[in-house]
């Protein structure tokens, strides 16, 4: 072999090397994260779902990369973010709560969406059915709605004379609304008549329950974004006015609510994790079924139960998952 030649193959290959090299890297994937709060307020949920991906082999930086757009309880913002997530066109929106599931579904058609939880799926129009979704729409349900009747239950072991319940629910929240309908059906069952406190943004949150005047014994919060970002807030107002609360969401008992009763939402959120794994690698979303959660937990907060000079009963106590002393 002439010098020339091998000078020239020798070169080749060093000019050859970093294309290999870089042919080698897997392909970089983009979330995007559409969230109804603020990043602190979901941060333990995405730090769950990001943590599950991980282990499934998705390394941010590495492999995976995220875009995260947090509407802050402006609701008019759902439809903007969702739409600026499928101008970039990323691979998965990952659409924390029933708002923004539906702003994401109206964006697309075609990039995969994902919800670590929803209020009944189907009754809100995420999904045709639990079983076979449909479309680009699949996650796991949070059946806020189902439970509606057994939160008012266990308030009443509390209050075995509770006759008047008012009920702060986002107005602008289909998920929200169905439940507080759902509630307020029970209500009637149990002969308990109830105060519904509407609210649309950060700011209608004090005068609704200032209005109250002592008109109810109990505040039920329907969970969502909007109350989920002011739960510190609706709990201050509610301590104020000694009305005992009930919430869907354990976060919101940690911050001096007295009871919560549902699923795990870390949990949900680390299950998600799962079904984007299953899309990154070829599934289709309308084939994934909607999940159902099966383990449900009761947390009691003593500290804000003796504020209220509420006892609260030793049966209950036993059955709760978590005290908060």
């Amino acid at each position: 072999m002439r010098r020339r030649d091998f000078l020239t193959l020798a070169g080749g290959g060093v000019a050859l090397a970093p294309l290999a090299a870089w042919a080698q890297q897997p392909a970089m994937r983009t979330i995007g994260v559409l969230g109804g709060a603020t990043a602190s307020s979901e941060d333990s949920r995405v730090a769950a779902f990001m943590q599950r991906l991980s282990e499934l082999g998705w390394i941010e930086g590495r492999n995976i990369r995220f875009e995260y757009r947090w509407v802050e309880g402006r609701e008019e913002r759902y439809a903007e973010f969702a739409a600026e997530l499928v101008r970039l066109k990323v691979d998965v929106i990952f659409a924390i709560g029933t708002e923004a599931v539906l702003a994401a579904k109206v964006a697309t058609t075609v990039i995969p969406v994902v919800f670590p939880f929803a209020g009944d799926p189907v009754a809100t129009g995420i999904v045709a059915s639990l079983a076979r979704p449909g479309a680009n729409v699949t996650g796991l349900s949070n059946l806020a709605a189902d439970l509606a009747a057994k939160r008012l239950g266990l308030l009443r072991e509390i209050l075995p004379n509770l006759n008047r319940l008012a009920i702060v629910f986002n107005a602008e929240s289909p998920a929200a609304t169905l439940e507080m309908r759902e509630l307020a059906t029970a209500a009637r069952t149990f002969g308990v008549d109830t105060v519904p406190l509407e609210v649309r943004r950060t700011g209608d949150i004090a005068p609704a329950i200032q209005s109250l005047n002592r008109r109810a014994q109990a505040l039920y919060v329907v969970g969502d974004p909007l109350v989920n970002l002011n739960r510190v807030r609706i709990n201050t107002f509610a301590l104020v006015a000694r009305l005992p609360t009930m919430y869907g969401q354990r976060q919101a008992v940690e911050a001096a609510g007295l009871m919560s009763y549902g699923p795990n939402y870390v949990e949900l959120s680390r299950r998600a994790g799962d079904y984007v794994d299953k899309i990154l690698h070829g599934a289709n979303p309308a084939d994934l079924p909607v999940e159902q959660p099966t383990k449900f937990d009761l947390v009691i907060n003593l500290v804000t139960a003796r504020a209220l000079d509420l006892e609260i009963p030793p049966t209950l106590l036993a059955r709760a998952d978590e005290v908060i002393e």
